[in-house]
């Protein structure tokens, strides 16, 4: 197993890949609810391992350096598809001995990595659809797609606006709570 620039001397011994799906739950007027699909959000690697032998410490204190990196990196494994992810969590299982150390890791997967859903389409102005009587007079407006699992407090993050105004900029969208994959938001 690897992750950024650490290759672990063995795979660890146990490890588990947890699959999460987002639902989310609207009361229908009158009674009952209808629940809608969010899609998947991150997964999670998870597992156990040892560090045996000579220098077994300072190999977890090399594995706990690339902990303290921020950011992502390339997590491969023989079992699992090469991901994107954050190390989340690296715990010591028992007190450790210079030759004996036994340890538990998570990692998240990064949807947001490339290729992790964000397009950017550039709009001529005047040519949006619609009966719009208003057009953006800096030449340009940035168009993005909705896929499955977005939100608008997401898009707003993602671009760097506030919800408040990306859903002013966005009259056609009735319920800011409700968007549906291939809906259109102008970005601000």
């Amino acid at each position: 197993m690897r992750y950024k620039d650490y290759t672990w001397p063995h795979n660890p011994e146990t490890y588990t890949v947890e699959y999460r799906r987002q639902v989310a739950a609207h009361k229908v007027p009158l009674g009952g609810w209808c629940l809608q699909d969010l899609g998947w959000t991150y997964r999670i690697f998870q597992g156990e391992g040892t560090f045996a032998g000579e220098d077994a410490y300072g190999e977890f204190q090399a594995l706990a350096e690339v902990f303290d990196q921020p950011g992502p990196g390339l997590l491969v494994h023989p079992v699992w598809r090469t991901v994107s992810a954050h190390f989340v969590t690296l715990e010591l299982l028992e007190e450790p001995l210079p030759d004996y150390v036994r340890y538990s890791f998570s990692f998240w997967e990064d949807g947001a990595a490339p290729g992790g859903g964000l397009t950017e389409v550039a709009e001529e102005s005047g040519t949006a659809s619609g009966g719009g009587s208003t057009a953006s007079s800096g030449g340009q407006t940035a168009v993005y797609t909705v896929r499955k699992g977005d939100t608008l407090w997401g898009i707003a993050g993602r671009y760097g606006v506030a919800l408040t105004a990306l859903i002013v900029a966005n009259p056609q969208i009735k319920n800011p709570n409700l968007i549906y994959p291939g809906d259109q938001v102008r970005i601000p």
